[in-house]
C-alpha cells in the first residue's frame, strides 16, 4: 500500500467510533459531581480592610525639680551619764566622741576713731545786712558799694553779712575785717557766694570762718546766710596769709 493509502487508513483508525467512551465518561462526570457536593462552602477569602490608626503627638512634661531633702540632723550624742547599757547580746554602733570646746567670749568691736572736720553751717535766722547799711554811721559803706557791681558788690554784702553774724553769735566778740580768701580762695557764682576757707578779726586775734551766702539778683540785700566759725588761727601762720594784728602793719 503506498503512502497515501496509509494515512488514509491511519486517520480512519482513528475516527472509528469507540461505544466504551461514553459510559468512561459519564462515571467520571458522576464521581466529579459526588465531589462537589460534599465540598463546603468555600467563600472567597478577602483581605481585610486596612484600619487607620489616629495619632496624635504628645509633647513631653516640662521637666520639674525634683526637691532634694535637706541632709539629717545629726543627733548630739548622750553623755556618758545618761546613756542606756544596751541588754544582752545587742550590739549598738559606736558614735564618735567630739572634743569639747570652749566658747570663747567675742571680742567686743573697736569703736572708728572720730574724723575731724569742718563744723557744718548753721542756717541763720535773722539777716542783718541790711538794717545795719541803712543805719546814718553806715554812710561811707554805701559810698563804697555804691562804687562796685557784680560780683564784688555781692561778696562784699555778704563779707557784711558775716561780721554782723559773728558779731551776735559770739557776745564779748568785737570782728572788725574779714579775709574771705585767706586760707582758700573763695568761689562765687552769680549771686551765689562760698567761703570755705574765710577768716576774721576779733581783738586781734584771726579765727577761722565758712559761709554761704545768697543775694538779690538786684545785688542789694542778703537773701539766705548760712555760717560756721572755726578755732582760731595760729600766729606761725598769720604772714604766710597776710593776716595782720592792726591795720596798717602789712605796710611796714
Amino acid at each position: 500500500m503506498d503512502l497515501p493509502s496509509m494515512e488514509h487508513a491511519g486517520l480512519l483508525q482513528r475516527g472509528r467510533f469507540d461505544p466504551a467512551w461514553p459510559a468512561s465518561l459519564a462515571l467520571h462526570l458522576a464521581i466529579i459531581a459526588i465531589l462537589l457536593a460534599f465540598l463546603p462552602d468555600v467563600k472567597p477569602l478577602r483581605a481585610p480592610p486596612e484600619e487607620s490608626v489616629d495619632v496624635e503627638v504628645v509633647s513631653p512634661p516640662p521637666a520639674t525639680a525634683i526637691p532634694v531633702p535637706p541632709p539629717a540632723a545629726l543627733s548630739p550624742p548622750q553623755s556618758r551619764g545618761d546613756s542606756v547599757s544596751p541588754a544582752d547580746g545587742d550590739i549598738l554602733p559606736l558614735m564618735p566622741e567630739t572634743a569639747s570646746r570652749e566658747v570663747l567670749p567675742s571680742a567686743p568691736a573697736l569703736a572708728k576713731p572720730a574724723v575731724s572736720g569742718p563744723p557744718p553751717l548753721m542756717q541763720a535766722t535773722e539777716l542783718f545786712s541790711a538794717k545795719t547799711l541803712g543805719s546814718p554811721r553806715s554812710r561811707n559803706a554805701r559810698q563804697l558799694l555804691g562804687t562796685l557791681s557784680g560780683e564784688e558788690r555781692n561778696l562784699q554784702l555778704c563779707n557784711l553779712e558775716a561780721l554782723e553774724q559773728v558779731n551776735r553769735s559770739r557776745p564779748g566778740s568785737v570782728p572788725d575785717l574779714l579775709a574771705p580768701y585767706a586760707m582758700k580762695p573763695e568761689k562765687v557764682r552769680g549771686n551765689s557766694i562760698e567761703v570755705d576757707g574765710g577768716a576774721f578779726r576779733s581783738k586781734r586775734n584771726w579765727f577761722n570762718i565758712r559761709f554761704h551766702c545768697e543775694v538779690d539778683p538786684a545785688g542789694k540785700t542778703v537773701t539766705a546766710f548760712a555760717f560756721a566759725i572755726g578755732d582760731a588761727i595760729p600766729k606761725d601762720l598769720w604772714q604766710e596769709h597776710n593776716l595782720v594784728a592792726e591795720d596798717g602793719e602789712a605796710d611796714q
